[in-house]
């Protein structure tokens, strides 16, 4: 009998196996619960690492690659081969690569030991970017440091150290939500020098990004105060001079545009004047439409400190239980961005 389209499909353990799915249903979430204990037992990872992370003996760890267990079973075609019809010369050329490939776990071993990790820079982005972790990895032995990788979240940067220096090393991770982005667990491999074994260690470098909300991409024109209107001539006697054309963007106002360039056929430009005051935005979270979420609100005042702050304006932002005066300049725009981050999150602004 056929089933019928309109039909929820089942999960065929469910269906057919309806005890084992229960089962598993109630073994998986205590094995995934097991893991993290697991993980600071047998990698030593827990909280994050103090700076640097030194990788010591205890924290690296060894084991064959696939072309090495695949060199291991030809070796030992090989030696069942010589015992069969007692080859000298095959018993030599056993122990020969046998001892080789017993030299590269030493040299794998040796390419991370005492090697030295320490965060570095990582700049704040907006949702939907691409968080950029800097790690300083340096060598203090006088050999080099070759075939050297660092992964991350799927990310893999491979790097290579001269004799006692240091690498900056980029790791760009994916973000999706605005806060505070912990790096979390990094490997750090290496398969020198044959490709035949595998050594790594795993550590929790004590490194955050900050994500800010993201903008919204179209958002409607700023707010205009009515104490203090934009464009605003300063009385200190600055001359409404022109100063150039820049690429229009959707918040500008119809006056500045440069209306001659785009009826000859040209791009769609806004007029910048030096002089102008630039008067006062106060951007508010409640005089935003109600129908907003907090998500949406977020993205829209984003949007406005951005654009304020590409032209020149002082404004003040209003949040609820947070506000920020009035002000301007990048540390301003910094600090304005960095409360919508951390809004409703229980983070403290000013950690």
């Amino acid at each position: 009998m056929l089933a019928r389209p309109d039909a929820r499909r089942r999960p065929f353990l469910a269906v057919r196996r309806p005890l084992v799915a229960r089962s598993l249903s109630s073994v998986v979430p205590r094995l995934l619960a097991l893991r993290e204990p697991l993980d600071r037992w047998l990698f030593r990872v827990g909280r994050p690492d103090p700076a640097p992370i030194v990788l010591g003996h205890r924290r690296i760890f060894v084991l064959p690659t696939p072309a090495g267990l695949a060199f291991a079973g030809a070796l030992l075609i090989m030696l069942f081969a010589s015992i069969n019809y007692n080859l000298s010369l095959g018993y030599a050329l056993v122990f020969l690569l046998g001892g080789v490939a017993v030299a590269s776990i030493v040299h794998a071993f040796r390419n991370l030991l005492h090697l030295s990790i320490t965060p570095g820079r990582a700049d704040p982005v907006f949702a939907g970017e691409r968080a950029s972790f800097h790690l300083v990895v340096s060598n203090q032995r006088r050999a080099r440091r070759p075939s050297l990788h660092l992964k991350a979240r799927g990310a893999l940067a491979p790097f290579a150290i001269a004799a006692e220096d240091s690498a900056d090393v980029l790791l760009p991770l994916p973000t999706t939500r605005r806060g505070w982005m912990p790096l979390g667990r990094v490997h750090i491999e290496t398969t020198y020098p044959l490709g035949l074994i595998r050594a790594w260690s795993v550590l929790a470098p004590d490194q955050r990004c900050l994500v800010y909300p993201a903008p919204e991409r179209l958002p409607p024109p700023l707010p205009e105060s009515g104490a203090h209107s934009l464009g605003q001539r300063s009385g200190a006697g600055g001359d409404d001079d022109f100063a150039g054309l820049r690429p229009h963007q959707a918040a500008d106002s119809p006056r500045h545009v440069a209306w001659k360039i785009l009826a000859r056929g040209g791009p769609m430009l806004t007029k910048q004047f030096s002089g102008l005051d630039g008067g006062e935005v106060h951007l508010d979270w409640a005089a935003l439409p109600p129908p907003l979420g907090t998500e949406a609100r977020l993205s829209r005042l984003a949007a406005w400190v951005v654009i304020a702050e590409q032209r020149g304006l002082a404004f003040s932002l209003a949040l609820p239980g947070a506000s920020v005066a009035v002000g301007r300049g990048p540390g301003h725009c910094a600090n304005c961005l960095l409360r919508l981050a951390l809004f409703g999150t229980g983070e403290a602004a000013d950690a």
